[in-house]
């Protein structure tokens, strides 16, 4: 499946715009999660890129996503409905939804502004180093996936 490039501007704009649409009573078409929730289920893959605040797994346990785990997520096979998540995903407490709205876009802004070169050969803390494409689609695929869930 091709996904959005989210290292240009139409990328981003494109995928802004469905994440303009939702709202705080905006409703899932499956799973568990509200908006706001949803919103910051998708922050984690960006905090855990420019954040310091979730800790890198192990040798054992990185090599075990990078074995099992990864093609998953940076291939490009669209994630199916109601698919497990790794526990920092998880987010069980209702967040403010402008507010994780509003990180979220900010993030997108960060890293569409950086470049797909800013992440040709970038260390991720899962999976080791990932070209830019690859960063492409795990960031892309996960936001078409619950904007999808959503709606939208």
């Amino acid at each position: 499946m091709q996904y959005e490039n989210l290292f240009n501007s139409v990328g981003v704009d494109k995928t802004l715009a469905r994440i303009n649409q939702l709202s705080p009573d905006s409703s899932a078409q499956w799973g568990k999660m509200s908006a706001s929730q949803m919103l910051a289920h998708l922050n984690v893959a960006y905090e855990m890129d420019l954040e310091d605040i979730h800790p890198a797994p192990g040798g054992f346990g990185k090599l075990m996503l990078k074995l099992f785990v990864k093609k998953a997520v940076c291939g490009p096979k669209p994630y199916s409905k109601n698919s497990r998540t790794a526990p920092q995903f998880i987010i069980k407490e209702d967040r403010i939804f402008e507010k994780e709205k509003a990180r979220l876009v900010g993030y997108i802004k960060q890293v569409g502004d950086a470049g797909a070169a800013a992440y040709e050969g970038r260390e991720n803390q899962s999976f080791g180093k990932l070209s830019s494409s690859e960063w492409n689609t795990m960031y892309a695929k996960h936001l078409d996936h619950h904007l999808k869930q959503f709606g939208v």
